[in-house]
Formats: C-alpha cells, structure tokens, sequence
C-alpha cells in the first residue's frame, strides 16, 4: 500500500540541514549527490518562506575534555581532536548560503537537538511543529534525529535523496523500512507539491 504524504504548511514547517561537513561528506559515498539534493530542498524553503536550520558538529576544547571514558562513539573523536571547532572538517560546507533569519546549531554528540542554541525550544517558539530532515549520515545524525522528534509529537518528513550514509545498505534499510513508521519518506522533488494546496 502506498502512503501519500500530507500536504505541510510552510509557516508551520522547519528544514533541517544536518552534518553537510567536508570530513561527513568525504565518508559517504554519493555524498555530493545528497549535497546537492539539499541545496534543491533549501530552494524550495528559500521560495516557500520555511523555517531554515543549519546543524553542525564540531567540539571545543573544553567539550572533548568532558566527553567520559564510557562513551564509545565520541572517546576515540576527543582523543584525536576530530572535528575540533574552528577547523576545517568542523565547518558547514562553504557552498550553504547561510541567512540572517536560519537557526545555526552547533551540536556535540550525534543528535541535531543535543547543541547549542536548544534546537527544540527555538523551534517551539516559532511555532513550528514540522520537520523536513536532510543529513549525513542517515544512520548517525538522521536516524537520532528523527526518533527524538517522533517522540517529541514533531510531524515528520525524510529526504530520501538528501541524506546518505558510509553503508548505502543501512540507508535502504533505514529509509525503506524503519524511516517510514514514524515519518513521510520523500524525494525533494516532492517537495513542491506538498506545499501548492496549503
């Protein structure tokens, strides 16, 4: 059975441009291809006045010392100095035109809502209660994502052909099978279509 996704209202809805970072994007195979789906989704928020976030990951000095011992993702990261704030691999990728009216977010563990400022709560206050996702890697930072907006009552949509991962097989399993039970999977060139009849 196929499910159509609902019509969104644009004045209600978020995108969430996620981990679009050189050192992310030289990990995920077609990463070029998922950049460039993204910027087609930023010109459809740009033309449809959409709420725009731009989400990063990048880490103080002070952020790696207090990463602890048990935390298996992010040890080996604070030990090398990966991703270090201010440096290059950390940075939003340079082909983003970031505007005066976008949230910027600057996050230390996997999760768009786990940085600064406090991504929910600036959300909540625009009166926004749609996320369109977009990020690399589909299995880190979009999966993470979406499970804690699904949770929080957020109405959910993925870009499919904007987002990717190391594993391509973890995106198709993800995106087909997992994705699907808590949000609307999408190609951006849906995206116009969504928003004609709102």
């Amino acid at each position: 059975m196929t499910i159509v996704a609902p019509h969104l209202d644009p004045a209600r809805a978020a995108l969430l441009l996620m981990d679009f970072q050189p050192a992310i994007l030289a990990a995920v195979p077609d990463g070029e291809l998922a950049l460039s789906r993204a910027h087609a989704a930023l010109s459809w928020a740009r033309s449809n006045d959409v709420q725009v976030a731009h989400v990063r990951v990048a880490f103080t000095d002070e952020d790696f010392a207090l990463v602890p011992a048990r935390n298996k993702s992010f040890t080996a990261v604070a030990r090398s100095g990966f991703l270090a704030d201010g440096s290059p691999e950390a940075a939003l990728h340079d082909s983003f035109d970031v505007r005066e009216q976008d949230i910027t977010v600057r996050k230390i563990r996997i999760s768009a809502f786990a940085g600064t400022p406090d991504l929910r709560a600036t959300l909540r206050d625009r009166g926004i209660d749609t996320l369109v996702l977009a990020g690399l890697s589909t299995g880190g930072v979009v999966l993470t994502t979406l499970r804690q907006a699904a949770d929080d009552d957020f109405q959910l949509y993925v870009l499919k052909d904007a987002t990717g991962d190391p594993d391509p097989e973890v995106h198709r399993v993800l995106t087909e099978k997992v994705f699907p039970n808590q949000a609307y999977v999408i190609d951006t060139e849906e995206l116009g279509a969504l928003t004609k009849a709102v």
